[in-house]
């Protein structure tokens, strides 16, 4: 009993003729026919009446056309369960990042996976977060993790992996070192130093400005965390950092809450819904690394 025999048997019987089951699996009606008298003689009784125009099933045709049905059904997930498998061994991943960042449980999930995929390709790029949305939206990027003010980017899905409001961080000679706490208001008096545009820091911080009608001076621009606080132990401009960044600097940067930016800047691990194997098992990695303990080590958003 071969799995072409049960299919042209089912077709016959769905089809309820020979010749159109025959245009249905694209071979002879002679060919269909010799298999299914195959079949019939491997199983010692007759499928199908042909005393009519019309191939009816017999008893033991009807007896046995679900079973067909569920053998052919079974064959087509073990070939889907071997190709999901086939594409995942030799699929292709681009992850984004945005610049400046640096968390490693997001390394550690890219290493997890590729020691247990070493056949999946992966490219790794950094870009601002707006141009990373954009990307895992047409589909040019696979999965990014981003800064931004929004959980999840319209159409997307997301993982949000850290929620922190924003401080200011100046050194312990700047006029507003003794303050602890302070407004925008405070701080536009000052020039300031912070994260590029598309970042997600720079967005939460502009957004709070413009609800104010406030114009601060962006005097200084740094991608990474720890140019921007060196910039501002120099004395050069006001750091606007999240509160764990600047954590990381509190040897020479005094933290100052920001009373009026409650909104919290994000990282956030975003991707478009798919049917990728070698996508769905990289994001299992990723969702283990960032729920191990200490997921803030060594980052910057």
């Amino acid at each position: 009993m071969e799995l072409r025999q049960l299919e042209y048997f089912v077709a016959v019987a769905e089809e309820q003729n020979f010749t159109r089951a025959a245009g249905r699996v694209h071979i002879s009606q002679s060919g269909v026919s010799a298999q299914i008298r195959q079949l019939e003689r491997e199983l010692g009784a007759e499928l199908f009446d042909r005393s009519a125009r019309t191939a009816t099933l017999t008893v033991a045709g009807k007896a046995a056309l679900e079973h067909a049905r569920a053998a052919l059904a079974a064959a087509g997930a073990i070939s889907q369960a071997v190709g999901e498998v086939t594409d995942l061994i030799r699929g292709r991943l681009t992850v984004g990042m945005v610049i400046g960042c640096t968390v490693t449980p997001l390394f550690d999930a890219l290493a997890a996976f590729h020691r247990a995929h070493p056949g999946v390709d992966i490219s790794l790029l950094e870009d601002n977060s707006d141009r990373l949305v954009v990307g895992v939206r047409d589909g040019t990027v696979d999965l990014a993790l981003i800064g931004t003010a929004t959980a999840t980017p319209d159409g997307l899905d997301s993982l949000t992996i850290i929620s922190e409001r924003l401080v200011a961080a100046v050194p312990a000679t700047h006029p507003l070192a003794n303050q602890r706490r302070v407004t925008l208001r405070d701080l536009c008096a000052y020039p300031i130093v912070c994260m590029p545009a598309g970042t997600g820091l720079r967005t939460v911080f502009d957004q709070a400005c413009t609800a104010q009608s406030l114009q601060p001076v962006i005097a200084l621009q740094a991608s990474a965390a720890d140019a921007i606080a060196d910039l501002a132990t120099r004395g050069l401009a006001i750091a606007i950092l999240s509160h764990s960044m600047a954590a990381r600097y509190r040897d020479r940067l005094t933290a100052l809450t920001i009373d009026d930016v409650e909104t919290p800047a994000l990282l956030v691990l975003i991707w478009k819904s798919t049917n990728s194997p070698a996508l769905r098992e990289l994001l299992v990695y990723s969702r283990q690394a960032f729920t191990a303990p200490d997921p803030r080590k060594g980052r910057s958003h």
